[in-house]
């Protein structure tokens, strides 16, 4: 479609164009007549083209609007009500406009013949009926609204994230039956909760269990009810399941690891990218997943101080804080030189963690049964603590936030972080 042209009249630029044949049907006029308010050529010109893309975007989204499916409707509107100046609001909100609002609604809403349009009308009044959607639908909602969260993860880190929320929602339409949204009220909440502490009393399953996954059913609801705007008002206050339980990972103590962990042979029928994964975390207290997802590039051996730099590049890591450089000593660096790319066997997967957990089990190696792996990441961290390591260089070194203050420059150099490691390091 060629673009138009303005023309002059009276001294002042129009937009006179036909309207083409596709839009006949939402427009009653076969040729647009419109002032540009300005009597610059150079100036009507740049108008024209935002005034005619404008009435082209109106006449799409009364297409849309006609015939859209309840899902896509309410968008359509939104787009309409947009195009002519406002912002859809639902007729409840409408109502309670200033007078003069309600006039302006009115007036853009009326035809030519004096009588409210079949698509402006709803758009404008706040008329169109809202999507139903189901329990189970708004998983698929939720899904595209969310999207971005998922940015850089791999493959096996997105089926670590969608595996729990998802079977949170379905359960929830299992206990609830596959209803509406608009219908879930304090009653059906009341009823879920119930029936998630069944399990607990039933199963055996601990609360901070159930109230992980009541807490993943929540949040997509709330997401899906505030991004598409359905102004559902069910609250989930006081739904969680009070526990005393503690989720705490038990920390090796300093005497486990250097009498059984680290006895000659302990290790030796754990498979070798799998042990290197382990020792490799005594002295850096990486998350068990930074460690298996570390590639050769990431792994530097040939410098004056050997490091590994968890980073972004390949996987999503927990949080900004999570990007950091460790330096390699004792064991770390043996297993880091027995392993120099990295661990191709694990990465990008998440196997490694209940590989190494069982063979911890079967041989004896967890101090108690609450043990795991992880609580190699916190027996470092009590480690630095306990040798009075500044807060700042630990927190680095973990990979956690400051508390309560914003961090400050680039941090401690490599070569005292490794000093610091050093101290503590087996």
């Amino acid at each position: 479609m060629k673009p138009p042209k303005p023309t002059l009249r009276n001294g002042t630029y129009y937009l006179r164009r036909r309207v083409p044949d596709r839009y006949r049907a939402f427009e009653d006029r076969r040729v647009v007549h419109v002032s540009l308010h300005t009597d610059s050529r150079s100036e009507a010109e740049t108008r024209i083209r935002a005034t005619w893309q404008g009435m082209i975007d109106a006449w799409d989204a009364m297409a849309a609007g006609d015939t859209a499916t309840a899902d896509t409707q309410m968008a359509a509107a939104r787009a309409l009500a947009k195009s002519k100046g406002f912002s859809y609001l639902p007729a409840s909100r409408v109502v309670n406009l200033p007078i003069g609002d309600l006039l302006d609604r009115l007036e853009a809403a009326t035809n030519r013949q004096g009588k409210l349009d079949r698509l402006l009308g709803p758009a404008l009044l706040g008329t169109v009926s809202t999507p139903k959607i189901s329990i189970t639908g708004a998983w698929d909602v939720f899904w595209k609204l969310t999207e971005s969260d998922r940015d850089g993860m791999t493959p096996d880190q997105v089926r670590i994230w969608t595996n729990p929320r998802h079977r949170a929602i379905r359960f929830m339409a299992e206990v609830l039956g596959d209803m509406p949204l608009t219908d879930l009220g304090q009653d059906e909440m009341m009823d879920y909760r119930e029936r998630m502490y069944d399990r607990v009393k039933t199963t055996g399953i601990q609360k901070a269990s159930v109230n992980k996954e009541m807490g993943h059913a929540f949040h997509i609801i709330r997401t899906v009810n505030t991004m598409r705007r359905m102004g559902l008002k069910v609250s989930f206050a006081g739904m969680m399941l009070s526990h005393a339980e503690s989720n705490t990972r038990q920390p090796f103590s300093e005497t486990w690891i250097k009498d059984r962990l680290l006895a000659p042979g302990a290790l030796d029928g754990l498979n070798l990218q799998a042990r290197c994964i382990l020792l490799g975390m005594v002295n850096t207290g990486y998350r068990p997943s930074e460690g298996a997802g570390l590639r050769g590039e990431d792994i530097r051996l040939d410098t004056d101080i050997p490091h590994i730099h968890i980073n972004a590049t390949h996987r999503k890591i927990k949080t900004r804080e999570s990007e950091r450089t460790l330096p390699l000593l004792g064991v770390s660096l043996d297993a880091f030189r027995a392993c120099p790319d990295g661990f191709p066997r694990y990465r990008d997967k998440s196997s490694h963690a209940a590989v190494i957990n069982n063979f911890l089990s079967n041989n004896g190696l967890r101090e108690t049964p609450e043990h795991s792996l992880y609580g190699l990441r916190h027996s470092f961290e009590d480690r630095l603590l306990n040798a009075g390591v500044d807060e700042r260089i630990r927190r680095d070194l973990m990979g956690h936030k400051l508390r309560d203050r914003e961090r400050y420059g680039a941090g401690a150099r490599l070569s005292i972080m490794a000093d610091m490691v050093r101290i503590i390091a087996f």
